[in-house]
């Protein structure tokens, strides 16, 4: 079972296969964890028998090698009346999409055995779990028929099964998490049913819950390394990157070595926005596998964000060259959109997400990156009919529509109509620090000379509000302090302007124009005073 978190996905190198480090472990346990190489290095050296076969057959399943599972699988060589040959002809046929010739084979094995051996049973339900089929109405025919072979008892791995089995179903969740959690009631110390109880959480986004289950699975083994894959893509959604990458780096240290690994690093790398990082890794694999098709992606986005966009085109031209049609993702037409809207082949770009909007009028995100480039360009009359159309669509506009639809009226001087939208975002979300600050801009353009004191209720809110953690808002604190400074001064009130500009000071100690202004102001009163500059 590989779950890939809807975000993570668009990578395509990610999962949360992985390998446990260091300790002697059954080519059964390397398969489990993500160990394929050692695995089979490990069967090969057993030399040729039918637990061999199975296992391979295994193996070469998970890697989503169909023909190569079959070979394996269909070479043991037991009696062809044994369940168990059966049992293996069966996942060879899974293997295959032979859906219906494997279930004959399995009611074959279940008659052979008289419907009475409960790891027979458990082998087919375990066949199900690993295979392909959307279709659980037959696997859980078998599961239940395990069970009952068990006398009823709670065999943790044909628990594991029935809550893999369950996930298939579009709404199965409930049903697996119970399978997982009667799993641990039979097996406290099972590990794969607290990974598989954190990865579910992980699909429900309860991120809280998932990172439990993981931390429990690392506390029962510290070496299961797919349960710090898991935890960093955990951290990663709950917008923890340190954790996140600290987390995955503990699971690179434990992964068996490979271009895959490497591949995963890279992309973690990226999505926790180490971008010089990320394309060092990239090319560190490229140079191994030119043709690699993640990484060749992975690539161009990354020298994008590195800002070196003329790199960033021709690795994103090689890169759609060397993608077949259908791997082709909405986030490449996105980031080659910006890319040729940065290069100055704005129109081009446009046009791409243009395209990509009518192709998928519901995709927010896609609207979201077409009115960004509108803005790129300063076309703010699009930006805002893309935006407007957005929020129509949406019925209830979030907040963040709100301020960027409030940010293109700004940007096509219509200042009154952003200035109502920053107000409508504030009274919703009073706490919204940068809500004050935009909101003074705003209000500061409608009264550039600064006569009306428009943008100084909003200044001043700001400063009450952002003063708590002036580090975090320092560049906004030196703005208000300047403009209240300067309106101050300009009503010949320079006492209470004297204040602003030595709070300017004690943020910006270089900032040339409050120094003038407060060294003039605390001169001997023969000394003229210089006239502060005012805010722009």
């Amino acid at each position: 079972m590989n779950f890939k978190p809807w975000k993570l996905s668009l990578l395509a190198a990610l999962s949360v296969s992985g390998s446990a480090a260091f300790a002697q472990t059954t080519p059964q346990k390397s398969i489990e964890l993500g160990r394929y190489n050692e695995a089979r290095a490990a069967l090969l050296r057993q030399g040729a028998s039918n637990e061999t076969s199975f296992e391979l057959g295994r193996l070469y399943q998970m890697r989503e090698m169909p023909d190569s599972a079959a070979y394996y699988f269909n070479r043991i060589s037991l009696n062809p009346k044994d369940a168990t040959t059966m049992v293996a002809a069966g996942r060879a046929a899974l293997a295959q999409g032979k859906t219906a010739e494997a279930e004959i084979q399995f009611d074959n094995a279940v008659k052979a055995t008289k419907g009475k051996d409960a790891k027979v049973l458990t082998m087919i339900a375990q066949a199900y779990a690993e295979s392909n089929v959307k279709d659980v109405s037959k696997a859980l025919s078998y599961v239940e028929a395990a069970h009952k072979a068990n006398k009823l008892k709670d065999e943790p791995s044909l628990m594991i099964a029935r809550g893999d089995i369950y996930l298939k179903q579009e709404n199965g969740g409930g049903e697996a998490m119970n399978s997982y959690d009667r799993a641990v009631m039979a097996d406290a110390n099972n590990v794969l049913a607290y990974y598989r109880k954190g990865q579910l959480n992980v699909r429900s986004r309860n991120y809280n819950e998932a990172r439990t289950a993981f931390e429990k699975a690392i506390s029962l083994d510290a070496n299961y390394a797919p349960a710090y894959n898991a935890l960093a893509e955990t951290y990663f959604y709950a917008g923890k990157y340190d954790d996140a990458l600290s987390n995955f780096q503990k699971y690179t240290s434990l992964a068996e070595k490979s271009a895959d690994t490497d591949a995963k690093y890279a992309s973690f790398l990226f999505l926790t926005k180490k971008y010089p990082e990320a394309l060092t890794e990239v090319q560190k694999v490229l140079a191994r596998e030119p043709n690699n098709l993640t990484m060749n992606r992975l690539q161009a986005y990354s020298l994008y964000e590195v800002g070196k966009n003329d790199e960033a085109i021709a690795a994103m031209d090689k890169y759609m060259k060397l993608a077949p049609a259908d791997k082709i993702i909405k986030e490449d037409n996105v980031y080659y959109a910006k890319m040729l809207t940065k290069g100055g082949k704005g129109e081009q770009g446009i046009a791409m997400l243009q395209k990509a909007v009518a192709a998928d009028p519901t995709n927010t995100e896609l609207q979201n990156d077409l009115a960004s480039s509108y803005m790129q360009m300063k076309n703010y009359p699009a930006a805002i009919a893309t935006y407007k159309a957005k929020m129509k669509a949406d019925g209830t506009p979030a907040l963040t529509d709100q301020i960027r639809l409030a940010v293109a009226y700004g940007g096509n001087k219509q200042y009154t109509k952003a200035d109502s939208l920053y107000g409508a975002v504030l009274d919703a979300r009073p706490t919204y620090v940068p809500g004050y600050l935009m909101r003074a801009k705003a209000n500061y353009f409608m009264d550039p000379d600064s006569k009306q004191g428009l943008a100084k209720p909003y200044y001043e809110k700001y400063v009450e509000m952002a003063k708590a953690d002036p580090d975090k808002y320092k560049d906004g604190l030196v703005e208000a302090n300047s403009y209240l400074g300067y309106y101050y001064y300009q009503k010949g009130d320079k006492t209470t302007a004297l204040p602003y500009y030595q709070q300017v000071l004690a943020l910006d100690p270089n900032n040339q124009n409050a120094k003038s202004v407060v060294e003039s102001m605390s001169a001997r009163p023969k000394t003229a005073t210089k006239a502060p500059v005012k805010k722009k």
